[in-house]
């Protein structure tokens, strides 16, 4: 029997994680996650899948992540009709982070359609709504970790505790061959870190035909660092943060990266290790996320210190949009928490407009920022960055803490691959950036030769019948240009360009002196020249790069 493997995302980007196993007998799915980043990276959540959602018999899903699992309700949506098999913590985050992000899919286009309708721009339609999202949790079946199920005609499978979210998985798939040993397959899901507070160590067993390993913070060495050491290095951002006087902004991942961050503030306040103030989550996810952690904290590391925290009478839940505006009025040290953790939607960008430009605020990066996203440019240092439409001055102080990552760093990528040895056919890097990527190739290279190390590229599909694993050259044509994946594109070359303009109009001595720069700018636009163009000052803005580390 033949089968194939496909990389429909998370192929040399970390986003959009979503894989095709084809045999004779069956289609299954592994994850179904939506595109982040840039906007050529964004609009792929709205295209046709490439392949027919009705023949897809069955969807193994690692866990319960945006980037993993948020164009399920799409593909249902689209006439997905099998079973969709995940653990039961990843069912009950499942049913809460779906409708929120089919309320956001809505919300986001009304707000885009109030604009381009001042435009006389067509309405577009959201990628899908909460009612779809209600019903695609019609199909979620529980299965335990390590115990076998079959979703489809001729395969098995199994799931084993990957330590980077409550209920998440790496996935063990066997494939029926006629006549010989079937063929073994490890997709990692997302691996979680040594010491995670809430998670224990990632697990799986040894011995595989292919490996499909995560390669997020490949060639990214943290350090190993202790729970103490990590409060230490979050408290002097908290007193830093303090002494600015301002508002501390913390994008955040509503699910446990919330959690996680407030438990070990409420900490260092109740032991008297920074200052005491309001800690405002503004997410109603993150407070429905927390009662699931509560009903799961049997199975959570810590999960007495989270209930502590949360119950601390500093820990504020805003609900309505009202709580939410109420927060523009706070003055001295406070801190909001609001997701998303890239800044890419939800209440962040309301409370970002409203602070950037206050050299008092402080905004504390706690995850990976993707290639493109509003996230990682505040983290790369642009000056003027672009909010719903608007332009604002960045004036606030931009600060990373790279402790609370969920995902294991390139050390630990590098321990789990040799764990998981002997490898007999493959190993597949995805869920990485380039950069990220080509650095784990080369840290593993000295145990899994170099000639057998795959670094996928999107859309790309391999025969795994064989010896070794063969690219489909047939296979169907990419969505987009290779090099445009988890990269900045043209709306941030423009975003940037235009207040590049402004900055150089704005410093310009006279308006005579600006209306020669706008008439040398038209006529390059017109005629193509560009040794027209006047000499725009980007002397005070950092260049704008994708970067490979960081967290989802």
């Amino acid at each position: 029997m033949t089968f194939k493997l496909t990389f429909h995302g998370a192929a040399r980007t970390v986003t959009g994680s979503c894989y095709l196993i084809e045999t004779d007998n069956a289609k299954v799915l592994v994850d179904c996650g939506m595109f982040q980043g840039s906007k050529t990276m964004s609009e792929l959540n709205y295209r046709p899948f490439p392949f027919d959602p009705t023949t897809i018999d069955a969807m193994l899903l690692t866990h319960a992540h945006i980037d993993h699992t948020g164009v399920i309700p799409k593909l249902t949506k689209n006439g997905f009709k099998g079973k969709i098999y995940c653990t039961p913590g990843t069912v009950d985050l499942c049913q809460i982070m779906l409708p929120d992000s089919g309320h956001i899919q809505e919300s986001d286009v009304e707000q885009l359609n109030k604009r381009n309708a001042k435009r006389g721009l067509d309405p577009v339609e959201p990628i899908y709504t909460l009612l779809d999202a209600t019903e695609a949790l019609k199909h979620f079946s529980p299965v335990e970790y390590e115990t076998w199920m079959s979703p489809a005609k001729g395969i098995r499978a199994r799931y084993w505790n990957a330590g980077h979210l409550l209920g998440s998985a790496s996935i063990e798939v066997e494939i029926e061959q006629t006549g010989k040993p079937a063929t073994r397959l490890l997709f990692s899901g997302d691996i979680g870190p040594d010491n995670k507070l809430l998670e224990q160590d990632p697990e799986a067993p040894t011995a595989w035909d292919y490996v499909i390993c995560e390669s997020t913070y490949g060639g990214r060495d943290r350090f190993e660092r202790s729970l103490e050491k990590r409060r230490e290095i979050l408290a002097n951002e908290l007193k830093d943060a303090a002494a600015r006087g301002g508002v501390l902004l913390i994008p955040s991942f509503a699910v446990e990266r919330t959690q996680e961050v407030v438990t070990d503030i409420v900490y260092l306040m109740d032991h008297g290790s920074v200052p005491s103030a309001n800690i405002f989550i503004d997410s109603p996810l993150a407070n429905k996320a927390t009662e699931i952690f509560r009903k799961h904290a049997p199975e959570i590391e810590n999960g007495a210190d989270l209930a502590k925290a949360f119950a601390s009478p500093l820990v504020r839940a805003t609900e309505t949009v009202d709580d939410s505006k109420a927060l523009n009025n706070l003055s001295g040290f406070n801190i909001i928490i609001a997701a998303s953790g890239m800044a890419e939607a939800g209440r962040i960008r309301h409370h970002l407009l409203n602070h950037l430009w206050q050299k008092s605020t402080t905004v504390l990066l706690v995850g990976f920022q993707a290639g493109g996203s509003l996230g990682a440019m505040l983290e790369q240092g642009e000056k003027n960055v672009r909010i719903m439409g608007q332009q604002v001055a960045v004036a606030a102080t931009i600060r990373r803490i790279e402790d609370y990552s969920g995902h294991a760093d390139g050390p630990e990528l590098v321990a789990w691959i040799k764990q998981r040895l002997p490898i007999a056919k493959n190993l597949f890097l995805t869920h990485g950036e380039e950069e990220s990527s080509l650095a784990l190739a080369n840290d593993v290279k000295s145990f899994v030769a170099e000639n057998r190390i795959i670094r996928p590229a999107l859309d790309e599909a391999y025969d795994l019948s064989g010896d070794l694993a063969q690219i489909i050259t047939s296979t169907v044509k990419p969505r987009i240009d290779h090099a445009a994946v988890a990269t900045p594109d043209w709306h941030n070359d423009t975003q940037s360009l235009i207040m590049d303009l402004q900055d150089t109009l704005k410093n310009a001595a006279t308006d005579k002196d600006r209306g020669v720069i706008l008439r040398k700018l038209k006529r390059a636009l017109v005629g193509g020249d560009e040794s027209a163009l006047p000499a725009i000052n980007t002397a005070r803005r950092r260049p704008y790069r994708a970067r490979g580390f960081d967290e989802s």
